[in-house]
């Protein structure tokens, strides 16, 4: 009990910057995936087919080798970024494919009668979007999207792989000094569940605020 006090201060600076990574995939994730999204869903065939291979290709591929390859891959080509931004660059790549599906399959719930009395109206095609079409996708969006925001939270500890001292290297390099694993991994198992347990709890609250009802 005594080593999982006296390591929370050096485990607070690896926390910070687990919820730093994964607040910024989230937002750049967000903003791409629904433009990929609604590109995919109402674009023309150049501009829908690669993204539709991106998404795939994305999707297919696991986490941890998507990390690897953007981390060693990304000097070969000139481009010298540090380790923190090619974990972020991977990370936001892989879940803004994945926000990208969520966008697509929430915008073609909507009937197309709605698109075409939008039309009727005289309503271009970003009004159609942000007052017609987005308002009404908002309920099929969020509960999938919550779900994205917590593998991006439990994605973040691979950052660790690439010498980010996240929570999950913080919690390594505290049983490298102290040589008691189980209590620093149940610890660092509880502040995790507790990130995600509350997500969760927001994920439940937006999709019973914005469900439908159901006759």
């Amino acid at each position: 009990m005594n080593v999982m006090i006296n390591s929370l201060p050096f485990l607070w600076q690896g926390l910070l910057v687990t919820l730093q990574v994964s607040a910024i995939v989230v937002v750049a994730a967000f903003v791409l995936g629904i433009s990929l999204g609604v590109g995919l869903s109402f674009g023309p065939r150049w501009v829908a087919w690669p993204i539709r291979i991106y998404s795939d290709l994305i999707r297919g591929l696991p986490l941890l080798v998507l990390i690897f390859s953007v981390y060693y891959m990304l000097p070969l080509t000139g481009v010298n970024v540090t380790s923190f931004w090619a974990a972020i660059f991977a990370l936001a790549a892989f879940q803004s494919a994945h926000v990208a599906e969520v966008t697509r399959g929430a915008v073609q719930s909507i009937p197309p009668g709605q698109h075409e009395a939008g039309k009727a109206i005289g309503l271009t095609f970003g009004q159609r979007m942000i007052y017609v079409v987005f308002p009404q996708a908002l309920r099929r969006f969020l509960p999938p999207w919550i779900n994205t925001v917590v593998s991006t939270v439990q994605g973040s500890a691979l950052v660790s792989l690439v010498g980010i001292v996240d929570l999950m290297l913080a919690i390594q390099q505290v049983i490298g000094r102290t040589f008691k694993p189980m209590p620093m991994y149940i610890l660092g198992a509880l502040i995790y569940f507790a990130i995600n347990y509350a997500l969760s709890l927001i994920s439940r609250t937006l999709e019973a605020r914005f469900a439908y009802v159901r006759e």
